[in-house]
């Protein structure tokens, strides 16, 4: 039953497009939704109408709403997006951040610009091609570049000097050296715009250019060279081959299928580039039963972000009612108009039955697949709750301490939501309080800073665990938790003891002992580990600059011989006892610069 505070605000709901926001009995959000009219979209959840089970589970855990007014429907997706970003809600799309395909970037605006292979994506002028997967590596096509044209991949800020010498590069043939002056701005400008119309799929002289120095090379019984140049022709050929015919004026486009089983749903991504097919991708979404058009709206919510190429063409396999807010909110992101269309018949449509057609393979092949890692990850999080008799354990923070005998001393927070790293969520603290190797001090300087943050209204600290995960056993516990109530909060909290992995939890001299196969220790070992990590790292980063420190107040020694020595040897204390031949077996590192590292160290014994 409802509680007569939903219902009135149910009846109270505005005719205006918006964002509402759905929150469980526990006041966590499970999921963020547009619409064009608040009052008609909220409304359809809470009638009799039979309803998919997901989207009754959904309904079911719905304990309260609000809702945000926005002037237009384009708002509203914008707001949508940027808050599913950020609270990741239980019920709503969400992709992961994962390594993004490379992309070949040259930057039109420097005189003598250089070829660089590059993940991210900025809006800083430059021109971008690719993304390069599924069978295509983006290095192959960056040495057919460089054989074909001689465009340079060195220093994107390099400056035309007459006194610079040459490279390999230019010495077998793979650079035009603008470095040296050898060839004017003008002339190097030429060569890169080949290039561009090479990436864009028009100019096709490269496989011609090619050809002819393998048959030189052939000739000369260079061989090997005559090899690499057949291989470069090889993926040429794979290029080619992926070209699209009849797609019209525009040759950069988004194709997408989708398919549901009622249960999940996959969307695959046909990307065409220049004309030319670079591949698809498949994803698997978490559809709550919503339907196709908001299980893709959603999902391009979350696809198209700042730092994503937007095509000016993205094509869906039927009509949405979002279509024309869409395009408005993908329009202001790229900066360029960006049409959304639904082709019936031709080539477009072809490229979006291949998209459906992977999304249904796609779709089985990972349901199984999901339901595992679901297990791992959410369904741990919910089992972890209720063995600790919690309302939530959505939002986990774990805390380490790092350091060597009470040197450099560093603690880490990491912060998991629904069972999964949120790195944007990680913070590091340098310990500035505690004298000497106390970790128990350290933990309570740790907490009261990062809750003193969130009683300042610091928005980075703003929200707060569900559950607070210490590393150790009844006493770390029973401090941490100490420090934490000074403060006035209290947060949840267990400590997992490594010994036989038990868990302690607060007023309890028992611990809850779980089998090493059971997702909810496994989820407290993965914080735990991962913490530990995080705080190690940042530790080893303190302590070698330190060291670099140290070692650049030796005559003779900056700050590259010293990076090179700290590499060099396993420990610090190696480099002290380090005699003068030893030092110089290693690559960088002169006899002069060995001698005076001896002579610096026996000093410093001596005194």
């Amino acid at each position: 039953m409802r509680s007569e505070l939903l219902n009135e605000k149910i009846k109270g709901l505005p005719e205006n497009p918006g964002v509402y926001i759905m929150r469980n009995a526990a006041g966590e959000i499970i999921y963020i939704g547009k619409a064009v009219v608040l009052k008609n979209r909220v409304r359809q959840y809470f009638n009799n109408s039979p309803k998919l089970p997901k989207v009754q589970a959904m309904v079911d855990n719905i304990a309260d709403f609000e809702y945000v007014i926005t002037l237009t429907e384009k708002d509203a997706l914008t707001l949508e997006a940027n808050l599913v970003k950020k609270h990741k809600p239980k019920y709503n799309i969400l992709l992961k951040d994962d390594k993004h395909s490379p992309y070949i970037k040259i930057n039109t605006a420097l005189e003598f610009p250089a070829l660089e292979v590059t993940r991210k994506l900025k809006k800083d002028g430059s021109k971008y091609f690719g993304p390069y997967f599924n069978g295509i590596n983006v290095r192959d096509v960056v040495n057919i570049i460089k054989t074909a044209y001689g465009m340079r991949t060195c220093n994107p800020r390099m400056k035309a000097n007459k006194n610079s010498r040459e490279c390999l590069d230019w010495f077998i043939g793979l650079c035009k050296a603008p470095c040296t002056a050898r060839v004017t701005a003008e002339q190097y400008r030429e060569t890169v715009e080949k290039v561009i119309a090479f990436l864009s799929g028009k100019d096709d002289t490269a496989e011609s250019l090619i050809e002819e120095r393998m048959n030189r090379a052939a000739e000369n019984e260079d061989f090997e060279r005559a090899i690499t140049y057949r291989n470069q022709l090889g993926v040429l050929k794979k290029l080619n081959e992926r070209t699209v015919a009849n797609l019209g004026n525009i040759t950069d486009i988004d194709l997408f299928g989708y398919v549901s089983d009622g249960s999940g749903a996959a969307v695959s991504v046909c990307i065409v580039r220049g004309g030319k097919m670079m591949g698809v991708r498949n994803y698997f979404v978490t559809d709550a039963g919503l339907g196709y058009s908001d299980t893709v709206t959603g999902f391009m919510g979350q696809y198209y972000r700042k730092d994503s190429f937007i095509p000016p063409l993205v094509c869906l396999p039927e009509e949405i009612e979002s279509a024309e807010a869409i395009g408005e909110s993908l329009s202001q992101l790229s900066g360029k108009k960006v049409e959304i269309a639904f082709p019936k018949i031709g080539a477009k449509r072809s490229l979006i039955v291949c998209a459906e057609q992977n999304a249904a393979d796609f779709l089985e092949k990972s349901s199984a697949d999901y339901k595992r890692k679901e297990d791992m990850t959410s369904g741990a999080c919910e089992r972890l709750a209720g063995i600790l008799g919690i309302a939530s354990a959505r939002r986990m923070e774990c805390y380490d301490i790092s350091n060597i005998s009470g040197v450099d001393k560093v603690s880490s927070q990491v912060v998991f939501i629904n069972g999964e790293p949120s790195k944007a969520d990680y913070r590091k603290y340098k310990i500035k309080t505690v004298e000497g190797a106390n970790d128990f001090a350290s933990m309570e300087e740790t907490l009261k800073r990062r809750f003193s943050r969130a009683k300042e209204g610091d928005e980075k600290f703003a929200e707060l665990p569900d559950l607070i995960v210490i590393d150790g056993g009844k006493g770390q516990l029973s401090f941490a938790h100490e420090a934490m109530l000074s403060l006035g909060y209290d947060v949840p909290m267990v400590g997992l003891a490594k010994r036989e992995e038990e868990i302690f939890t607060v007023g309890s001299s028992t611990p809850i002992l779980l089998s090493k196969q059971d997702n909810a220790l496994k989820l407290l070992q993965r914080i735990r580990d991962e913490a530990h990590r995080f705080a190690i790292t940042y530790h080893r980063t303190l302590r070698k600059t330190r060291y670099v420190s140290m070692l650049e107040k030796i005559p003779g020694v900056g700050p590259k011989k010293a990076k090179i020595l700290l590499a060099a040897f396993a420990d610090f204390n190696d480099i002290k006892e380090a005699d003068e031949e030893t030092l110089c077996a290693v690559d960088g590192i002169d006899k002069r610069c060995a001698r005076s590292v001896c002579e610096y160290f026996k000093n410093k014994a001596g005194e």
